[in-house]
């Protein structure tokens, strides 16, 4: 079965591995594969020849010198190399080969079954070790696999090429028209200091187009501060945006300065304004009409200078009709309005999210996954995902921590779109909610972890050792 692979980095040491683009493009356009046997049987060069020549185009070599040589002036997709050669050992040509080009496969095959060596080869990254004499049918299955990873290897330069160059905007992907559209708004509105109102379904990604706007801003070196209304009580979401003075209130011990005053210059992004009470909403129309704050308890205005962007998921011209938002504060923030779709509404971008999560969570959990199935893909363009593209995203990290081999053939989604590919085992399940109700626990303590195995009625240690085996840092 091909696999369909996204987006992992093939880099060593920070660079792509192959020698340059021109290669790469010589690589990908070649009709048949390039195989180089180096052999020193002229007999068994011969044999490679008949066997291999119908699929591959094969280059012979009957030395390790006139092997270094040919491998040097063109790219393979393979190289079948003899251990025992008579101007160097195997080892020290497999070596060289590797120095040039690390991502190239090299098959081992030769008349010694010495262990040793067989584990030699393979540490020094040979694919595959081969003992003489072999079953033809064993080394076309050996190169059919080579075939299928370097595949995985070109697709995934490939789309990365293309999600770096065409389809991703700071931290935002798209490949869709209305995400291309976005992408060009910010291109346009960030240099402004206008008003945005950025709407859209919870967990589409409203936080991150802020962040793009203040960005490509000319306020991109000042503040951008984040404010969830949603999240603090009305009565103190005033002090945390004005700020107060000491003894201005019952617990008010020193001056707080609030998130306009540290916003001054820079931007200031209202997570979730549809949240806010009307009389709140009041007070902050006041102070974008004037551009001045007092602190609670303060007797001067403090003048600022602050870029306002707005965001909510709930619809605020059903809210005014329902006497819940004010229109003149609705006005005064959809100045410029950007609604980001639900992810159900540009399902060919999943691949591409999918990819991009399976690459950060692959470096931040130290994991080699190399794609997905294509029945996942499927599945996964085929769910409706209501929690957007942060449901993806925990999804996608759930299935990196869970997965067993290299490749995602499962997928642990709470809703069966199909049996064969949801992850269903006792095992599976039970590591899921272990490592949900540790991150709630952990978010409840504010990542104090004696806190938190307190509260699990664990040890710390026990709770440190848990966290390490699911990934979790």
């Amino acid at each position: 079965m091909k696999l369909l692979s996204v987006f992992d980095d093939i880099h060593i040491e920070g660079r792509v591995t192959f020698r340059n683009l021109k290669k790469m493009e010589e690589f990908m356009n070649t009709e048949k594969p390039a195989i180089l046997v180096i052999e020193d049987e002229q007999c068994m060069l011969y044999a490679y020849k008949a066997l291999l020549e119908d699929s591959y185009r094969v280059v012979l070599a009957s030395s390790a010198k006139d092997g270094l040589a040919k491998y040097k002036e063109s790219t393979y997709s393979a190289v079948v190399l003899d251990l025992k050669l008579p101007d160097m050992h195997g080892l020290k040509v497999l070596e060289k080969i590797k120095s040039i080009e690390p991502t190239v496969e090299v098959i081992i095959a030769t008349a010694s079954d010495d262990t040793r060596d067989a584990v030699q080869a393979v540490k020094a990254g040979a694919f595959e070790y081969i003992t003489k004499p072999f079953d033809a049918d064993e080394l076309l299955l050996t190169l059919e696999r080579v075939m299928q990873k370097n595949s995985l290897v070109r697709e995934n330069i490939y789309l990365r090429t293309t999600l770096d160059e065409q389809h991703s905007y700071e931290d935002l992907i798209g490949t869709t028209p209305v995400m291309q559209n976005i992408f060009s708004a910010i291109e346009n509105i960030g240099p402004t200091n206008s008003t945005v109102l950025i709407t859209g379904e919870s967990g589409t990604g409203k936080e991150l187009v802020a962040h793009a706007i203040h960005n490509k801003s000319l306020r991109r070196k000042r503040p951008f501060v984040i404010i969830n209304c949603a999240a603090i009580p009305e009565n103190l979401l005033e002090s945390e945006l004005f700020g107060h003075e000491r003894g201005a209130f019952t617990g008010a011990i020193e001056r707080k300065i609030g998130k306009f005053e540290i916003a001054d210059r820079g931007t200031l992004f209202l997570d979730e304004i549809g949240c806010m009470s009307p009389s709140m909403q009041a007070k902050l129309l006041r102070v974008l009409e004037s551009g001045k704050i007092e602190r609670i308890g303060g007797e001067k205005p403090i003048e600022t200078d602050v870029r306002i962007l707005a965001a909510t998921n709930l619809d605020l011209e059903k809210a005014i009709k329902e006497g819940d938002f004010r229109s003149d504060l609705y006005y005064r923030i959809n100045v410029i309005p950007i609604r980001l779709p639900a992810l159900k509404e540009r399902s060919e971008d999943i691949p591409y999210l999918a990819g991009y999560f399976l690459n950060k969570f692959n470096l931040e959990l130290k994991k080699d996954i190399k794609g997905f199935d294509p029945k996942v893909l499927e599945a996964l363009k085929k769910y409706v995902w209501p929690g957007n593209v942060r449901e993806l995203k925990n999804v996608i990290e759930r299935a990196v921590v869970l997965a067993e081999s290299d490749v995602i053939s499962k997928i642990p989604l709470r809703f069966a779109l199909d049996g064969c590919f949801i992850s269903k085992s006792l095992r599976d399940s039970r590591a899921v909610f272990e490592r949900n109700h540790i991150l709630d626990i952990l978010k409840l303590t504010d990542g104090n972890q004696s806190k938190a195995a307190k509260i699990l009625e664990i040890h710390r240690t026990t709770l440190i050792a848990k966290m390490e085996q699911l990934g979790l840092r």
